[in-house]
């Protein structure tokens, strides 16, 4: 007896969730926008021979833009300063240069010493961070640049 009266309770409540989602359904259908028309194609673009017509030059970098760029691959942070950790994270050609016999066997600590001195005679205040200024004293000097072997 149990089972019939479970078993109509459950078509009941079946009957009753299947009407309020088709009449919920209704209502999304008749809510939906109208289609519209679609519209023309935009006209078509014209044409421009450029001619003869030089644009304007080229701008330079410089001196200060190419600082301030070497300055930015240094600090990693973005807080406007360069941290001794910074500085030693992007200083792996400098290894390169500082083993002279090319044989490999140059120890890190023996390579942070140039660079720490490095990082050291360009802190003037002492504060373990660099300012613009302060990482400016740290730039290699400029290559000259190869004659011409015309």
């Amino acid at each position: 007896m149990n089972r019939f009266l479970l078993g109509g309770i459950a078509v009941f409540v079946l009957l009753g969730i299947g009407l309020f989602w088709w009449q919920g359904h209704a209502q999304v259908e008749s809510a939906a926008p109208k289609a519209q028309p679609v519209p023309p194609a935009p006209a078509p673009l014209p044409s421009a021979d450029a001619g003869e017509a030089v644009g304007p030059e080229l701008p330079e970098a410089t001196e200060l833009s190419r600082e301030q760029r070497r300055f930015g691959r240094y600090d990693r942070d973005r807080d406007r300063r360069v941290s001794r950790n910074e500085m030693l994270s992007t200083r792996s050609e400098a290894f390169r240069k500082l083993d002279k016999d090319g044989n490999n066997l140059l120890t890190f600590e023996e390579w942070a010493v140039a660079t720490v001195d490095k990082f050291e005679s360009a802190d003037a205040d002492r504060d373990s961070y660099l300012t613009p200024a302060e990482f400016r004293k740290t730039a290699p000097s400029p290559k000259p640049k190869p004659k011409c072997s015309c």
